[in-house]
């Protein structure tokens, strides 16, 4: 514990709802004008609505606006919240917690922002509704100036998609809890992951739903968490996978297996050798089949990446 920073505490949240008129108005402005960029792919306006603290993280950033434009396609930009948090007190960059409470007082979301800065911070959540893909977007915002000349600049934006082939975050949560309730603790597992990953576009907001489902998958006995390196057979031959994890690269629920390649360097060999190891997983772990689009095979040898196929569960035998 001693090697986790700890969260700073002299800053506060302030929800949509609780939020002064005014407040209010400008933060939705600038977040719905970003969105709206986004979704046309503007690159010019989100370069010049940057924070300069934030110049040289404008590629990482482009790219991000470049893999959006699938994910919003067909949809109108809405927003879905708004937060506003003070970070005027600190005296330097520290790991910050906001608790964000609506009227009542009950906690309703947490934000944790690494190394922030001292400074007033927006968070903007926005939705595509009627996009095939349920794009989603975030935005962290900054508050720059005084005067007339003030106004909100783009410190930070995450796009992805509310669905994997029609279903939403729900129903993925829906199919952990079937697929635990019937011993298949690995498509449980990564069920779980599917349902995280759809429900919020931000790894750092936290919520109680949020932690309910991080308590349903942390109960799982076998599952995949401690698994890994994990070793796979078939008939003589036998691999070491390092790593699965869910896979979004083709905006499909896939799982990604990196896995320690025999060297192969023939095309043809080397996705057999893919395949088997594909396969090989299945027959341990076939109910994996039944709640995901396909798997990628990520052969490695001696750290570098050698060979990579995806394949839709159907093609893999």
């Amino acid at each position: 514990m001693l090697a986790v920073p700890r969260p700073g505490f002299a800053a506060s949240c302030t929800s949509q709802a609780e939020l002064l008129p005014q407040d209010r108005d400008l933060l939705a402005a600038a977040g719905l004008r970003l969105a709206v960029n986004v979704a046309q792919q503007d690159y010019t306006a989100l370069q010049a609505a940057l924070l300069p603290a934030e110049a040289a993280a404008w590629d990482g950033m482009r790219t991000a606006v470049e893999q959006a434009a699938p994910l919003l396609k067909g949809g109108q930009i809405q927003l879905r919240n708004l937060y506003l948090l003070d970070a005027s007190s600190l005296t330097a960059p520290a790991d910050t917690q906001f608790f964000c409470s609506d009227s009542t007082g009950a906690l309703t979301v947490t934000l944790t922002m690494r190394a922030l800065p001292p400074g007033r911070y927006g968070v903007v959540l926005a939705d595509a509704p009627g996009a095939p893909l349920a794009g989603q977007l975030s935005f962290i915002l900054g508050w720059v100036g005084s005067g007339p000349s003030a106004g909100w600049k783009l410190g930070g934006l995450t796009v992805r998609q509310g669905r994997f082939d029609g279903h939403d975050g729900v129903w993925y949560w829906s199919r952990a809890r079937e697929a635990a309730h019937s011993d298949l603790t690995w498509s449980a597992w990564y069920c779980y992951e599917a349902a995280r990953y759809l429900l919020v576009p931000i790894d750092f907001l936290s919520s109680p739903n949020l932690e309910k489902l991080a308590q349903e998958q942390a109960q799982l006995k076998n599952s995949p968490r401690d698994a890994f390196p994990y070793s796979l057979a078939d008939g003589p031959r036998s691999w070491k996978v390092d790593d699965i994890h869910l896979d979004t690269t083709l905006n499909q629920a896939d799982l990604g297996v990196t896995f320690e390649s025999i060297g192969v360097g023939d095309p043809a060999a080397a996705r057999t050798e893919a395949v088997a190891v594909l396969s090989a997983l299945l027959k341990v772990h076939p109910g994996l089949r039944e709640n995901f689009h396909g798997l990628w095979a990520y052969a490695q040898k001696d750290g570098k990446r050698t060979f990579a196929i995806e394949l839709p569960m159907a093609q893999i035998p």
